[in-house]
């Protein structure tokens, strides 16, 4: 077998390869889209891996206005919104400051910042839960975006400070000489190169406060302020349960997340590919 004939075979079992690992990650999605589209009596009667019989997009109809879906999507979107963009100026500004400026203790300011991604939140919901009472921040936005805020700088600000080490400090030195100050450096200069640990730390981000549920559970008790997943969750009855419309809630959840990723994703291409030229 000659070496351009090895070639080929090697290149064919690789997109094989990946073929079969793409299948494996979206066929769950158009199987929650079959889920979504039949009724209770086409999932229990044997037909729950097929596709429906009866196409019933009435169940999108049903889950966006009998079960509050819009209301619940929109506190999704303010909550995690929110989230994103508190997290992206604290981590970034954290991170440039212990990366780029020389003051003593930032190392070790950088560690105990780090310390934070070892903490579990099961072990912290009491604590919270606690303190967001006494601040009377219960049943608030406010009650799940300073968790969220708070449990995602420490992989926010190790991603930023990765970042900040690969960029040259000429740049930064050049502008200094022009009597660029601090705010407009890292405004004007820094902040359009970084786009691509800022499209990395938006989409981790978005995926751990869209998804989140034992927070939301916690300390929201009214439907006004309900996420999406805790409405989803609540659609299950005490007596009866209309499955499909729970499908098409999580497929009307899943598809922002698919979207973020589709955005973003040349970004976090470029950003992975900036830390192996960095490595």
């Amino acid at each position: 077998m000659n070496q351009k004939t090895s070639n080929k075979i090697k290149t064919i079992l690789t997109h094989a390869l990946l073929l079969i690992f793409a299948f494996i990650q979206i066929f769950p999605i158009f199987w929650l889209f079959g889920f979504s589209l039949k009724d209770n009596s086409e999932i229990f009667g044997g037909n729950i891996a097929g596709l429906p019989q009866h196409w019933r997009f009435e169940n999108y109809a049903n889950a966006f206005f009998n079960a509050n879906i819009i209301q619940y999507f929109f506190n999704s979107v303010l909550v995690t919104g929110a989230t994103i963009i508190i997290t992206l100026a604290a981590a970034a500004t954290a991170a440039y400051a212990i990366s780029r400026m020389i003051w003593r203790g930032r190392e070790t300011m950088l560690k105990i910042i780090l310390l934070g991604m070892m903490v579990p939140i099961h072990a912290a919901l009491l604590p919270l839960f606690i303190i967001l009472s006494k601040a009377h921040l219960l049943n608030s936005y406010w009650s799940l975006i300073i968790p969220y805020v708070a449990f995602g700088l420490p992989m926010a600000i190790y991603l930023f400070t990765s970042f900040f080490a690969s960029l040259p400090r000429e740049m930064e030195e050049a502008a200094a000489i022009d009597g660029c100050g601090i705010y407009s450096m890292f405004l004007r200069i820094i902040f359009p190169l970084i786009r691509p640990a800022l499209a990395t730390v938006s989409i981790f981000t978005f995926i751990s406060s869209w998804n989140e549920l034992m927070f939301a559970v916690t300390f929201i008790n009214k439907a006004e302020y309900k996420t999406l997943t805790v409405g989803i969750m609540s659609m299950v009855g005490a007596y009866t349960t209309k499955w499909g419309e729970i499908g098409a809630g999580l497929m009307i959840a899943t598809i922002p997340t698919v979207l973020v990723y589709l955005l973003l994703s040349e970004q976090v291409q470029n950003s992975l590919v900036a830390g192996a030229v960095k490595g």
